[in-house]
């Protein structure tokens, strides 16, 4: 059967409690959902694969590219990726805070995932810390305004910071951190006792409450919704972030981070390895979130994008398996790719555009909330009209990229 060249996605969606009932439906053009929805994937990832109609019925990504790699991916990218598609790409819709969490390195991920498998450990366990072997940088980049939290600060911040508390509790945290720098801090931190906790959670309240400055804020609303976590104190020892629509952020391996609200678009390795820190009712292992950590500190500079022609911006990110760029064509103009290229996955969020390819035939109306897949036998297409479109291709890179932690 000859490989179809444009195929739109049918995708899962994710119910998570942080989720929104509201942003994702309102980007498919559906009523408001009776229970959250957190993400909306686009994508292989064998845990849920967005399906294409072949034929007559339909089948997951990740059966259609196994079933013809070098023509749907693009043969160098076949050869690299392990016959793979390499990307994963949601839209995350937060209205309550994610888990303060980590992403291992590709060796980590690897060694981790033939460790568990190999004590026997089901792969939707609650207590799995590695639910496949691949690492998951990432990129966000935000849809509305968006709240993150990001890298740790740097040590005398998270000393000035945490000393604002008071709390004779944290006094073996910031004499580790004054001694031992920041993962010895963190390690004394994560590993207080209970009444300690309690103590420190109780004193952070009293002297958040009613602030106006921002991570003070913070503080009070994540002690309030989480209960004895000690992840609440998360926005006096990492970056607060606050990205404006089109910014973005780019997560290597290692990097200690949470999402607090807003609607991103997300770019990934595709993965779904997760070790988490706190502000969660999952699997917390603070041993294994260790051996993952970096400790690099400092504050953050979001990335932009950067034009690469009339219609197109771009987000620079070291990563291998993907690249993130904006289309956005009005009337009387056109963008229109190489005539050879790898397999790409386009999401249209705003208004309507015409997809075609660019030596006629085959043609496609792509509205707000559709995304398609791109083989790349599909060869150069132009997209017309008036819209936004999100563009994930697979990085420039000759191999996959591997982050030291």
């Amino acid at each position: 059967m000859e490989t179809p060249r444009i195929l739109k996605l049918r995708n899962p969606v994710k119910s998570y409690a942080w989720g929104s009932r509201t942003a994702i439906p309102e980007l498919l053009g559906e009523a408001a959902s009776e229970v959250p929805q957190a993400e909306l994937w686009m994508g292989a990832h064998p845990s849920a694969p967005s399906q294409v109609q072949v034929g007559e019925g339909e089948v997951g990504v990740d059966a259609f590219v196994a079933g013809d790699p070098a023509a749907i991916l693009g043969a160098g990218v076949a050869a690299r990726h392990a016959g793979e598609l390499p990307f994963l790409m949601k839209v995350l819709a937060a209205d309550a805070p994610l888990s303060i969490q980590a992403h291992p390195s590709l060796a980590q991920a690897r060694e981790g995932f033939a460790r568990e498998n190999a004590a026997g450990i089901a792969l939707d366990a609650p207590q799995r810390n590695y639910r496949d072997a691949n690492h998951k940088p990432e990129l966000i980049c935000a849809l509305t305004r968006f709240v993150a939290l990001d890298r740790f600060r740097a040590p005398d911040q998270v000393a000035e910071r945490l000393g604002e508390l008071e709390a004779r509790d944290l006094e073996g945290a910031l004499l580790a951190l004054r001694e031992g720098g920041l993962a010895s801090f963190f390690q004394t931190l994560m590993t207080l006792d209970a009444d300690a906790r309690r103590r420190v959670l109780g004193k952070a309240s009293r002297v958040a409450a009613g602030s106006s400055e921002s991570a003070l804020a913070w503080v009070a609303r994540l002690v309030d919704a989480y209960p004895g976590d000690l992840g609440a104190l998360a926005p006096l020892y990492l970056n607060l972030v606050e990205l404006n629509p089109g910014e973005a952020l780019y997560l290597p391996a290692g990097e200690l981070h949470s999402y607090l609200g807003g609607v991103g678009l997300e770019l990934m390795a595709n993965s779904d390895n997760v070790l988490r820190g706190g502000l969660t009712a999952k699997h917390v292992d603070v041993p294994e979130l260790m051996t993952t950590l970096s400790f690099a500190h400092g504050p953050l500079v979001p990335v932009q994008a950067e034009r690469v022609s009339g219609c197109e911006r771009l987000y620079p990110s070291p990563a291998a398996e993907f690249v993130l760029s904006v289309l956005e064509v009005h009337a009387g103009q056109s963008f229109e790719s190489p005539l050879e290229r790898d397999v790409e996955i386009l999401l249209c969020t705003s208004g309507g555009c015409r997809l075609s390819e660019r030596s006629g035939g085959l043609s496609l109306e792509l509205q707000r909330g559709e995304s398609v897949l791109l083989p790349a036998v599909l060869g150069g297409y132009r997209v017309e009209g008036e819209g936004v479109i999100y563009r994930a291709q697979v990085g420039a890179g000759s191999g996959t990229v591997d982050e030291a932690t």
